[in-house]
């Protein structure tokens, strides 16, 4: 399998694989998270525009892995980083952060950052695991308890 990522446009026929494989990989959260993840409003055209807005990278063909990279300021925002479920424990996921690291040194950005429930615990050791350490906690609108924990990763 090759694990040099490679990025998908806008326009790219592969953009429907890559909102499965989304799908599939979020899938068991559904009942876990409150409220329920963006992903449930995610189509095609908007993923469409979120690729040709940001950076939408995955290893594999069809994709296996994916990460959308968003330039927020003074950070590189990580989205919807994800591997799929037969894949994982492979160093998929750490492959794309390595890969996340080297856009934040092009593009001048000190630091990594991406968000997790406050549900899913396994997803803080894994990130933790990665190198990332808690910054923040968030609520989604509505709700008075912290819903979402930020969570950044110094790039060298």
């Amino acid at each position: 399998m090759e694990l040099t990522p490679r990025r998908i446009s806008g326009g790219s026929p592969h953009l429907g694989d890559v909102l499965h494989l989304m799908r599939d990989c979020f899938a068991y959260m559904e009942g876990r998270i409150d409220p329920p993840s963006s992903l449930g409003q995610t189509t095609l055209p908007s993923l469409q525009a979120t690729a040709d807005r940001d950076e939408i990278w995955v290893i594999g063909a069809p994709p296996l892995a994916c990460v959308v990279l968003s330039v927020k300021p003074a950070v590189l925002y990580l989205g919807k980083l994800c591997v799929a479920p037969s894949h994982q424990r492979l160093g998929l996921a750490r492959h794309l952060i390595t890969h996340a690291e080297s856009r934040a040194r092009a593009l001048h950005l000190g630091q990594l950052e991406l968000q997790t429930r406050v549900e899913l615990l396994d997803n803080h050791a894994t990130f933790r695991a990665l190198g990332f350490h808690e910054y923040a906690r968030t609520a989604h609108a509505g709700f008075d308890r912290p819903t979402s924990i930020t969570l950044r990763k110094t790039v060298s």
